[in-house]
């Protein structure tokens, strides 16, 4: 538990750093938009690449463990539309809804919980499932939002939706690391220290800029469905998890990564997708703000029992 704590508490931190130096000012909209950019866009793809391009994929990917970590996802997605609907939530909000309670923040906070918890072997595993993760979760959130809005007769063609899905830096990053990594291919050392540099800021800079979203004021205004969703993206969906890497014979090397980025809280891009989309963006950013917060209690909590 002490080295639990010892992970989990300097991160939010650091989060909670990023949400005073903003009100401080320290950290205005000027400077948080391109730091934002500069960490989604560059930073933590060359760390993704950087990381699965120079590990033994052979011995870090497992098509079952991949199938088991995506599996939760369906089953939550089809939970969070059974609530929806029990409650009688207005058709512009069950997107939203939906997709923040499975849409998870792995770029930020899940793979700073696996690099500081795990360490270097525990990030590789944790960043060739993002790929896969981020795949799925884009998908569900795309077609979760065009379908549920407040423009039902706006509808996204099949090239729109695979254009959204495909470009994500996190994806591509990935992906071009598992056909370096395959290839057999070494990076030059000039290319692997820039890499390195790179991605030295990704994580705290991240963390910080994560901070800076948190709203308490639109905590308290959508406190009912916050608590449903803080209930599906940090309890629901890891516990599904878990009982699949267990049940299927899992090692705790091997699920404890996994388990990680299915415990990450709703993620900072469903804001915006909320926006594109005719969601509820103040919905998005409650729900991104509380389950940021209380996923420094549920990380303790999920680390523990799979530790």
């Amino acid at each position: 538990m002490a080295d639990i704590l010892k992970t989990i508490v300097p991160i939010f931190v650091i989060i909670l750093l990023g949400w005073s130096l903003r009100h401080l000012d320290f950290m205005q909209e000027g400077f948080v938009k391109p730091a934002n950019r500069l960490v989604y866009f560059v930073a933590i793809p060359a760390m993704i690449f950087r990381e699965i391009a120079t590990a033994e994929l052979a011995e870090h990917f497992r098509l079952v463990l991949v199938a088991a970590t995506l599996s939760p996802l369906l089953i939550v997605s089809l939970a969070g539309l059974f609530l929806a609907r029990s409650i009688k939530l207005p058709r512009y909000r069950v997107g939203t809804f939906l997709q923040c309670g499975f849409h998870g923040n792995l770029g930020y906070i899940g793979l700073a919980v696996a690099y500081y918890f795990l360490g270097d072997d525990g990030l590789t595993r944790a960043s060739i499932l993002a790929g896969f993760v981020m795949l799925l979760q884009n998908f569900l959130a795309v077609v979760a939002l065009s379908k549920f809005n407040s423009e039902p007769k706006r509808k996204l063609s099949v090239f729109a939706l695979l254009r959204r899905i495909l470009l994500n830096p996190v994806i591509i990053s990935a992906m071009a690391g598992m056909a370096c990594s395959l290839s057999g291919l070494h990076l030059p050392v000039i290319l692997d220290r820039s890499l390195s540099i790179l991605s030295g800021m990704a994580l705290p800079l991240a963390l910080l800029v994560i901070g800076t979203s948190v709203s308490f004021a639109q905590m308290q205004q959508q406190l009912r469905l916050t608590t449903l969703i803080s209930f599906l993206k940090l309890i629901l969906l890891p516990a599904l998890g878990l009982t699949f890497f267990y049940f299927l014979g899992f090692e705790r090397v091997e699920y404890l990564p996994a388990l990680i980025l299915l415990a990450s809280p709703t993620a900072t891009v469903s804001y915006v997708m909320a926006s594109e989309m005719a969601g509820d963006a103040d919905m998005a950013t409650a729900a991104i703000s509380i389950t940021t917060l209380v996923s420094a209690v549920t990380f303790v909590l999920w680390l523990g029992v799979g530790s």
